[in-house]
C-alpha cells in the first residue's frame, strides 16, 4: 500500500474540502488508483459520477476485492463517508458498504 495513499476523494465535479486527498472523477479512474495504491483509511464518496457511472461500481469492486483477499484489501480501521447531494444514492452506498463492514466485524470477531 501507498503510504500516501490516506485519504481518498470520488467526485466528478467536487474538489476535496481540504489539501493531501486524492481524487478521482470516475469509478474506473477510482478503481484503478485502488489497484495501483491499494485501499487507503479514509473514502469520500460521491454518488452520480457523471452519465450513467456511479460510485457504487467502486463500492461493488472494493467489496469483490476484500472478499477475494479473505478481508485484507480494506483495511480494520477504514471510514468512510457519503457527500452526495443524491438522497437514494447516498443512502444505497452507505447501506451496502456499512452493512458490508459490520458484517466483516462480527465475522472477524467470532473467528
Amino acid at each position: 500500500m501507498n503510504p500516501h495513499f490516506t485519504r481518498f476523494f470520488i467526485d466528478d465535479m467536487r474538489n476535496p474540502p481540504e489539501r493531501g486527498w486524492a481524487v478521482a472523477r470516475s469509478s474506473r479512474e477510482a478503481i484503478d488508483l485502488l489497484q495501483v495504491n491499494g485501499c487507503p483509511k479514509q473514502i469520500s464518496f460521491d454518488h452520480d459520477l457523471g452519465g450513467d457511472d456511479t460510485a457504487m461500481v467502486v463500492v461493488k469492486w472494493m467489496i469483490e476485492r476484500d472478499l477475494d483477499g479473505d478481508g485484507k484489501f480494506i483495511p480494520t480501521d477504514f471510514t468512510f463517508r457519503v457527500h452526495s447531494a443524491n438522497p437514494v444514492g447516498k443512502a444505497n452506498i452507505e447501506g451496502l458498504l456499512g452493512a458490508y463492514l459490520r458484517q466483516r466485524t462480527r465475522t472477524n470477531r467470532t473467528s
